[in-house]
């Protein structure tokens, strides 16, 4: 039984409201994806949305229902990004001032973006918490109407909307596998799903460092409760109130996922399916990734639900990826410091194919002797197995190298 202010019929209503005026994202099987994890993959590709983020949904639904004094009046909203952005792109379609509470630690992008929408930004303390503190403050200075991000009935009915386009689409879903924050998504989803395709279970996914809705829902206090995720777009410590009840009746299970998944999630979207991916909207697959057991066999729906990762944090990810997989390797190869020596270690590694992105040279340290030099080199492959033969290389050579960066 969910909340009585949320329901199908909520969730019918808002998707009328947002007929036209946000895009009907695709719903696509991945071919590539449903082979690497052992499951049948269908991607909800939220990030297409204007905005790049399925908030859109929830903050018009919600902006659609003020009046006419509300309206005038202006709205605030506290949100890392995503949730900002959409209020701020409809409240000026819909010609209502904005003002956006965001934490100081914001992705740039994510503050650049909200102001070219035509919001007033204020940067306030290091949390969502800490914002939303500050933005009580300015709401009653200013007599502003507060458009929570996830605790609120009508933002949970446009969320929803996102279930009824997937089971338009496909309705004998396994389990769909949805991000948690505050829990709005997933209490929209849920609700939608249970309500039109019973069987399917709805599936939650929280990062490890941030498993409050978890915790509640399995009456638990979190061993820890924050840090510096990469899916700061669901980094919530505290669940809604409202969202708490509604995924106490329809969520079936919610899974924690470690960093390494949302890493490795992020590059597999690029990778495969050549599209972009924040650290919260890989989430459905880093799920996936981290328990492949309890989807084997399944026709699995994700929901990427976000797509504004700062350019710097995503080449950090990417690069990080060919770590991982020894495609950028770190060497490290101790010999006489004589002329050419550095040529000649040079010339075997570009015979062996494989490509030098850097070299340092270090004459001075004092585990390396007088007369000689170390050299730590940083490499590019094919993939491991092509590492390890330049490593063999070099050591039949006599240049046996130390890895510098382990996998």
């Amino acid at each position: 039984m969910t909340d009585s202010a949320v329901n199908l019929e909520t969730i019918q209503a808002a998707a009328a409201v947002l007929k036209g005026q946000i895009i009907e994202t695709p719903l696509r099987h991945s071919r590539t994806l449903s082979e690497i994890t052992g499951a049948e993959v269908w991607v909800k590709f939220e990030n297409l949305q204007f905005t790049a983020s399925f908030k859109e949904r929830g903050a018009l639904n919600k902006l659609s229902k003020l009046t006419e004094t509300e309206k005038r009046g202006g709205v605030i909203a506290v949100s890392a990004g995503n949730h900002a952005q959409g209020v701020a792109y409809h409240a000026r379609r819909l010609g209502i001032p904005a003002t956006i509470v965001m934490p100081v630690s914001t992705p740039f992008n994510k503050v650049l973006h909200t102001r070219d929408l035509g919001a007033r930004v204020l940067l306030e303390g290091q949390s969502f918490d800490e914002a939303s503190v500050h933005a009580a403050t300015v709401r009653a200075r200013e007599g502003l109407t507060f458009i929570h991000p996830f605790d609120d009935a009508d933002i949970i009915s446009g969320q929803g909307t996102i279930a009824l386009e997937m089971l338009r689409d496909v309705n004998d879903f396994d389990a769909i596998i949805v991000p948690i924050g505050g829990g709005g998504m997933i209490s929209g989803v849920g609700t939608a799903v249970k309500a039109l395709a019973p069987q399917t279970q709805i599936v939650g996914v929280e990062a490890a460092m941030y498993p409050s809705m978890h915790a509640v829902m399995n009456d638990l206090t979190p061993s820890q409760l924050g840090g510096a995720t990469i899916a700061e777009g669901i980094a919530v410590k505290q669940a809604g109130a409202l969202t708490r009840k509604i995924v106490a009746s329809v969520v079936d299970d919610i899974l924690l996922v470690e960093e390494e998944h949302l890493e490795r999630a992020i590059t597999l979207f690029v990778d495969v399916e050549k599209t972009i991916s924040e650290g919260a909207g890989a989430a459905s697959l880093a799920a996936l990734l981290a328990h492949p057991a309890k989807f084997s066999g399944k026709k699995v729906g994700l929901i990427l639900c976000g797509g504004n990762i700062d350019m710097r944090l995503l080449a950090s990810v990417l690069t990080r990826a060919l770590v991982r997989e020894k495609r950028l390797s770190n060497i490290r190869i101790i010999g006489d410091d004589r002329p050419g020596l550095l040529g000649h270690v040079s010339k075997m590694i570009g015979d062996s194919g494989a490509n030098i992105i850097e070299v340092a040279h270090n004459r001075i340290a004092l585990d390396v002797p007088a007369k000689g030099a170390e050299f730590d080199i940083l490499i590019e492959t094919r993939d491991a197995q092509h590492t390890q033969e330049v490593i063999d290389a070099l050591s039949q050579a006599g240049y046996p190298p130390r890895p510098l960066n382990q996998s």
